[in-house]
């Protein structure tokens, strides 16, 4: 397979005989494989090389090889000067191929799969029994978790692992310290994860008070500003930024019609399997927050938007997550930062210009667009799934002319 990138012999022998020789054809595969343009996958081939060289010159093994050691390869570039690395790939090409064949040996068992940071961060007893109670009774996604755990291990941290010797004020004082040092979003995630786990610890009983009581609340007024979402004018623009034939664009098009028109949040397209189209009924199951599932109608203009990505055969392997990467590796969406990702570079192509940039602005679109045609609240509620009706309410206000008509005048103003 190394044939396919490389035709020099002296090249050949160089890059076979070093100590990445014996799984260097393999990574060669492994980056046809996941769709690695021709030039990126000779720059990482060359970066792999130059990693082996530079294990051996520092006299370790691949065993031996983590997280410490890609950090020490990535100073290593100014200075190199190893013998028969031939230069290789430098900056980020070296430091990006040096991490995907440092992968590609973790999967083959060469490596250890667990990093040096990792090994050294071992969570709490206690934080990990929360972070289980979290995925099993309230099915907290992996990057809920990790915001949780987050803010329970500071904790403990600071005050210790014995939760029967903290006092409220003690709380108190270490969220106040947290708080002068970071902005009001980071402060209200903070606060909001520390009450959870505060009430777990009561809960399990490792606590004799109830110290979630002892957190205080932010000022942040949430129902004080209108709702930022797009006039239809700018959805048209974006939604036309999205047109085009090439599967990248087919793709955007499906993602943004599917949250302007049914309100989903990203995680919720990041997470959209095949089986979940119900194309003989024109159904959409989605599973939201807390695994909640509910089956939403699938509007025409959507449904065509899908068929037309899908019949493009999206390059996934044997994944059956609908929407993928456009650029290599051709894997499904980690998370529902690229879903937001697809929808600021559509806002940039679109020449629009708006406060919010992510898939969230879309989902207050869809919400506002539904109450401007006369959609009851409630029913806007169920399709964005909502559990309270007064999330729902928040809309409310966008309806200036029905506001303006049941608006009081103001105590002593001139008529």
């Amino acid at each position: 397979m190394l044939d396919s990138y490389f035709c020099a012999p002296k090249t050949l022998r160089r890059l076979r005989a070093g100590p990445s020789g014996p799984y260097i054809d393999d990574f060669a595969a492994s980056l046809e494989h996941d769709g690695y343009a021709h030039a990126s996958a000779v720059r990482y081939l060359r970066a792999a090389a130059h990693l082996g060289c530079f294990v051996h010159l520092r006299g370790g093994t691949w065993a031996d090889a983590g997280a410490g050691t890609l950090e020490a390869f990535g100073r290593h570039f100014p200075r190199c000067r190893c013998p028969r690395s031939n230069g290789g790939a430098t900056g980020y090409h070296a430091s990006f191929g040096a991490k995907l064949f440092h992968r590609h040996l973790v999967r083959l068992g060469v490596c250890n799969g667990l990093a040096v940071a990792d090994a050294e961060r071992v969570q709490p007893a206690l934080v990990t029994a929360f972070t289980d109670w979290l995925r099993v009774h309230r099915g907290a996604s992996d990057a809920t978790l990790r915001q949780y755990s987050r803010g329970a291990g500071e904790l403990i941290d600071e005050l210790g692992a014995d939760a029967k010797c903290w006092t409220a004020q003690s709380v108190r004082d270490f969220l106040l310290r947290r708080a002068a040092k970071c902005g009001l979003a980071t402060t209200q995630h903070l606060i909001t994860s520390l009450r959870a786990f505060l009430r777990y610890v009561s809960f399990a009983g490792e606590s004799r008070d109830e110290l979630a009581l002892a957190i205080p609340a932010v000022a942040s007024w949430r129902l004080s500003r209108l709702p930022r979402c797009l006039s239809d004018d700018e959805l048209g623009r974006l939604i036309a930024a999205c047109d085009g034939t090439t599967r990248g664009r087919l793709r955007d098009r499906a993602i943004v019609l599917l949250l302007s028109r049914l309100g989903l949040r990203a995680g919720d397209v990041a997470r959209l399997r095949l089986g979940d189209i119900d194309w003989r009924n024109g159904i959409l199951r989605v599973t939201g927050k807390g695994r909640y599932e509910v089956g939403l109608p699938l509007p025409q203009d959507v449904g065509d938007a899908l068929l037309a990505y899908l019949a493009r055969g999206p390059a996934g392997g044997d994944s059956d997550h609908v929407f993928m990467r456009s650029r290599a590796p051709f894997t499904p969406f980690a998370h529902g930062d690229g879903v937001s990702s697809v929808v600021k570079h559509a806002l940039q192509r679109a020449g629009v210009k708006s406060p919010a940039k992510g898939a969230h602005l879309l989902r207050h679109t869809a919400a506002t667009q539904m109450l401007r045609s006369g959609v009851p609240l409630d029913q806007i509620g169920l399709v964005l799934r909502h559990r309270s009706i007064d999330m729902s309410a928040y809309y409310a206000k966008v309806d200036v002319a029905l506001l303006r008509g049941v608006a009081q005048p103001w105590p002593g103003a001139r008529p």
